[in-house]
């Protein structure tokens, strides 16, 4: 990765579900910025992994085992991280969280990745209202990123020129793409930014 600066020194930044895909490179973008990182999935093989790649890469990680979806293993995580990460908590650091919304307030008959876009905005604009003003809440709307999730779409070839075809970029997103959007979001640079739906999507049409 090309040389980056250091916007999450002092901070220590909880990215859930992020053992891989986005989520991987969320924590691991962060973590090249300076932020000590905790990182958790519903499996301790998927977290141990995941946290030796990024030990590795010279990134301080904390790895737990968290199913979003569940409140008392959300509530775990941050006592957890709270306990666990004390000593890079230096006076003035803060505490960053990173996660889907739709884990943390998944919609009737919903699936973590089944709310749509509109719900996303709604509940990004709702969410900010209620934790203003010492809470900032954004929201990342991807747009096609090839991971084992798309993997059915963006390994079919018709498909995924169909989708490349689409943007104005002519290409797929890619995770760093999205760590790229949300490491701004979660910045210093994105200091009066509340409420908001950033779709990155390479120019697709959105319906927001």
């Amino acid at each position: 990765m090309e040389k980056i600066g250091k916007r999450f020194e002092g901070k220590v930044v909880i990215v859930t579900a992020s053992t891989q895909g986005i989520g991987f490179s969320i924590a691991e973008r962060l973590g090249f910025e300076g932020a000590s990182v905790v990182i958790s999935s519903r499996k301790q093989k998927n977290v141990d992994e995941a946290v030796k790649k990024l030990s590795n890469e010279g990134i301080e990680v904390l790895g737990l085992v968290c199913h979003v979806s569940n409140a008392q293993e959300r509530k775990n995580l941050i006592q957890k991280t709270i306990q666990d990460a004390a000593p890079y908590l230096k006076k003035g650091s803060s505490v960053v969280l990173i996660s889907s919304v739709a884990g943390f307030s998944p919609p009737a008959l919903m699936g973590m990745y089944g709310v749509t876009k509109t719900a996303l905005f709604g509940l990004t604009k709702a969410l900010a209202s209620e934790m203003s003003p010492h809470t900032r809440v954004n929201c990342v709307a991807p747009g096609f990123v090839p991971t084992h999730f798309t993997d059915f779409i963006t390994k079919n070839e018709h498909l995924r020129r169909g989708i490349e075809g689409e943007t104005l970029l002519n290409r797929l997103g890619t995770t760093q793409d999205m760590a790229g959007a949300v490491a701004y979001l979660a910045s210093d640079d994105a200091a009066y930014v509340t409420g908001e739906t950033l779709v990155v999507a390479g120019g697709m049409h959105s319906r927001l």
